[in-house]
């Protein structure tokens, strides 16, 4: 197949050529962003589901739909070390003074300015790595107490009330944001809430791994009256096969039946293995259909592929300690597994084992479904960590 035709495209939140089975999801958020607009309660979410399900991707697609709909927006990502303070000023400052543009809005959005002015300079001594361009003087007493929680609500009701003012609503979107400490978190959720009781049009839709409706709900109690939980998972058989047909159907190129099969069992419905099987296996193959020889094939360039980029970016981050009981977790299988259980693989002690588990939660390569239970954020890690670390020397 020509390489410069290959629809596929395998990469951290890059589109894909067919966004299946997500309609519905769409669908409930853009009612939720347009009640928003017109003044009505609309729930935020978060969305949450293992690395490789595609939530980055989704969430960029509704960033677009809510933009089509007139909807302002910011885009942030919360890596680890970075405060939220400083990851939120600069895109607000962005937003306020698009919505000074706006003759109806201007005296709200400059008030936002100005208590984005107080919120930076106060909170810098809390949190140094703020760094936002300050186009007005602060106003004294707006968003200036020098108090996150307090703070930033009294910035969001600004940002709410310009936008009210403009006839529109701001959408925040926030990816990874399981990386946000607690209390930080806490102050986010406070904001959101206090925007609601006052009915202003600001919706937050963050994307997370599956600890983060346990981390919001340990931050405010009610953080999950306040957002919707939509879990993303694997697609669903059909919207799988979509994905991987659809794109080859516009290259005028057909699959076999049991090709395709194969591709959707070896990939398990995961959104980013999809992608890299499809684009593995255009390569593979020479002439239309694709056979199961082809995806064959494929198979050994797409996995050795994915050790040494998605999987490897992650393992290389791990101490020999974390490596050693992640390759305890896979010798049991892809999980969940009891700490009992893991701890017995290598005959440890459980409560010995507790800062290790905790470190890895903390890093983002396992979280807890139940009390007790440990499971891998990303997906056929187990057989990756049997890779790396073959035999019974580890133990």
């Amino acid at each position: 197949m020509d390489p410069i035709r290959n629809p596929f495209a395998p990469g951290a939140g890059t589109p894909p050529p067919e966004l299946a089975g997500r309609d519905e999801l769409r669908a409930t958020l853009h009612i939720a962003l347009e009640r928003a607009k017109i003044g009505r309660p609309a729930k935020s979410a978060m969305l949450v589901g293992l690395r490789g399900v595609g939530k980055t991707v989704l969430l960029d697609r509704i960033r677009e739909d809510a933009e089509a709909a007139g909807i302002h927006t910011v885009r942030i990502e919360a890596p680890e070390g970075r405060s939220l303070p400083a990851l939120l000023a600069p895109q607000l400052r962005q937003a306020l003074l698009r919505l000074s543009q706006v003759d109806a809005a201007k005296d709200y959005a400059v008030r936002g300015l100005r208590a984005l002015a107080g919120f930076a300079s106060k909170l810098k001594v809390t949190f140094g790595d703020i760094e936002v361009g300050l186009d007005y003087e602060a106003e004294p007493g707006l968003a200036d107490n020098g108090d996150l929680e307090h703070d930033l609500q009294a910035l969001f009701e600004q940002i709410g009330l310009a936008a009210k003012s403009a006839n529109t609503a701001l959408a925040i979107f926030i990816d990874e944001l399981q990386y946000v400490e607690e209390p930080q978190l806490a102050a986010l959720i406070t904001a959101m809430h206090r925007t609601e009781q006052r009915k202003l049009p600001v919706v937050l839709v963050g994307a997370g791994l599956p600890q983060l409706r346990g981390r919001m709900g340990n931050a405010k109690s009610y953080a999950e009256r306040l957002f919707d939980f939509p879990e993303i998972g694997p697609l669903p058989p059909e919207a799988a096969r979509q994905a991987i047909d659809k794109p080859l159907e516009d290259e005028g190129v057909t699959i076999a039946p049991e090709a395709l099969n194969q591709i959707l069992d070896v990939t398990q419905g995961y959104a980013y293995f999809l992608q890299q099987w499809g684009s593995h296996t255009w390569r593979a193959a020479t002439v239309s259909p694709i056979t199961a020889s082809d995806v064959s094939a494929a198979s050994l360039t797409a996995i050795a592929a994915l050790d040494e980029s998605f999987f490897r970016v992650r393992f290389d981050r791990l101490t020999p300690k974390e490596k050693k009981y992640l390759r305890a977790m896979s010798e049991l299988g892809s999980g969940p597994h009891r700490s009992g259980d893991i701890a017995a693989c290598y005959r440890a002690e459980v409560s010995s084992l507790a800062p290790t588990r905790s470190s890895l939660i903390g890093k983002g390569m396992v979280w807890s479904p139940n009390h007790g239970d440990t499971a891998f954020t990303v997906p056929m890690f187990d057989a990756f960590m049997k890779r790396s670390i073959p035999g019974d020397d580890w133990r």
